[in-house]
């Protein structure tokens, strides 16, 4: 089934927001929505116009909120419906919109459902989660937690022990517990997740980020059967709210948009070859190192490309998130940062800004596990806004921070980086208005490379659509490098950064340097 994707998309900018670490507004050491409330004029002065909350559902929060007790109720610690609908009807005032993260292949160990699932009398619940038919009778294709219920069988977990998998089914089945997605248990998994969607669509949010999309059917290698499960998901929300997005965590666009997602996550990790090639591998291309490789990623991007912007679905690139590594510990430096960015408010697709990132945060080295962080941990320190105790973030006392701060004295702020003409966070907004400004620089506008070569710099590309074409430049290496047209091109500069030149048909361009021309 084919559906419309919103039209919204097209030029939006997410800005992904960590709620334990954004902006503590009450002072026990822990961001919450109210504070995240009290930064919306800063969102909208940076230009985001979406936001994308980490899960804020109630939770015992072993797994940081990714660990669900209740769908349907807020997690206290950040404050009641009331605060929500309070940021919901803000942000929507300012033109912001706002995504909440699903986490729909578990649950908690304490929620209801699994509470329920526990018992030995045969329930509504009895078929939610994936067990075994005896506590012993388990295999090691599969993680396993047992000794845990009144029934005797053993359940199926999907990450952390304490996140028993809800039951979508097998696509390959191969034991008598098994369930295909046709069956009850699985079709009543499918319709709680639509309730849930339907729930909080009905408060008014604009759509999902949803965790781990990929992998909700078990023994499901080529992923058909979770696809089936969410063709049947989107058959019956989609038509009821056209107007809303998903986003999928699933990182195989042919696959996750062809089953109704509007979006789909090109995750920097190894989820795919080439992903890391442009920030996070050992020579990130947009590191000085200069020698980096883009050619394989961006030519992998155009393939998928060609296929899904004629349905207007998109891909996400992204500057990081709460999963990965920070992006200044590998692209160090404040120029390095320009250069990515440069590249992501001008690429096709719909761009993710992880919080801290436009004023280059760093990953902070050394931090306990917080939540089941463990090494993603130094990847969520609370934000840096000032100079004020706990850099603006929390008046708490400091040891009571829900993560510790990068306690570096030479750490960058908003308020220090607002001032200062040239820095990184005032480079991003002016990339990201000049996104907004030029439809062809938009989610949906064609691409064509003008100058791509294996482990060679510049990068150049044209985008283009009825409004126009636009060039772009982008030199990310050490060394000054030339590159000679068959052509002239010519038109309105709409950035020159770094003291690019042109000679007859000659681009110059310098070291870590950016240059955007709107072609006549």
């Amino acid at each position: 089934m084919e559906y419309s994707h919103p039209k919204w998309l097209e030029n939006a900018v997410f800005y992904e927001i960590y709620p334990q670490s954004f902006k503590d507004s009450d002072g026990d050491g822990i961001g919450d929505l109210n504070g995240i409330t009290s930064k919306l004029d800063y969102i909208k002065d940076v230009g985001f116009n979406a936001i994308w909350l980490n899960p804020i559902f109630d939770s015992p929060f072993y797994d940081a909120g990714y660990d669900v007790t209740d769908y349907k109720k807020i997690a206290p610690r950040y404050g009641s419906l009331d605060d929500f609908k309070k940021l919901l009807k803000e942000a929507h005032k300012r033109g912001i919109k706002i995504l909440l993260d699903l986490v729909p292949g578990h649950t908690s160990v304490y929620s209801k459902w699994f509470v329920k699932s526990c018992l030995d009398e045969t329930n509504k619940y009895s078929d939610r989660f994936i067990w075994t038919n005896g506590t012993w009778n388990v295999t090691n294709e599969f993680a396993w937690l047992k000794g845990i219920s009144q029934r005797d069988g053993a359940v199926m977990t999907n990450f952390f022990s304490i996140q028993p998998a809800l039951n979508y089914g097998f696509y390959e089945k191969k034991y008598d517990y098994e369930e295909e997605i046709t069956d009850k248990g699985p079709q009543s998994t499918i319709k709680a997740m639509i309730d849930v969607i339907d729930y909080w669509f009905e408060i008014g949010i604009d759509g999902f980020r949803v965790d781990m999309a990929g992998w909700l059917v078990k023994r499901d290698p080529d992923g058909i059967g979770t696809m089936k499960v969410w063709a049947q998901i989107f058959k019956n929300v989609k038509s009821k709210w056209p107007d809303k997005a998903f986003v999928s965590e699933w990182s195989q666009p042919l696959k996750s948009l062809a089953c109704g997602f509007d979006m789909d996550f090109i995750l920097q990790d190894s989820f795919a070859k080439y992903h890391t090639d442009l920030t996070r591998g050992e020579n990130p291309y947009f590191s000085k190192k200069s020698k980096g490789n883009a050619a394989g990623f961006l030519n992998y991007h155009l393939n998928m490309f060609k296929k899904i912007v004629q349905e207007k679905c998109s891909i996400s690139i992204i500057s990081g998130n709460h999963d990965t590594i920070r992006i200044s510990e590998t692209l160090k430096s404040e120029e390095e940062l320009k250069m990515f960015y440069a590249f992501l408010y001008t690429f096709p697709g719909v761009p993710f800004m992880y919080y801290g990132d436009e004023i280059g945060m760093k990953y902070v080295h050394g931090l306990k596990s917080v939540e089941g962080g463990y090494q993603r941990t130094g990847s969520r320190s609370p934000m840096l806004w000032d100079d004020s105790k706990n850099a603006g973030f929390s008046t708490a006392d400091e040891k009571k921070l829900y993560i510790a701060q990068d306690s570096d004295p030479k750490r960058e702020t908003v308020k220090s980086q607002e001032k200062e003409p040239n820095s990184l966070l005032n480079f991003v907004k002016k990339m990201i208005q000049l996104r907004k400004n030029y439809t062809e620089l938009q989610a949906y506008s064609n691409i064509e490379y003008l100058y791509l070569k294996e482990n060679d710099y510049p990068l150049i590309y044209i985008r283009k659509n009825d409004a126009g074409q636009i060039l772009v430049a982008i030199n990310a290496s050490k060394s000054k490098k030339e590159v000679t047209f068959d052509r002239l091109y010519s038109g309105n500069i709409l950035l020159n950064y770094n003291n690019v030149k042109v000679k007859g048909n000659t681009l110059i361009l310098p070291s870590q340097s950016v240059y955007v021309l709107k072609l006549n």
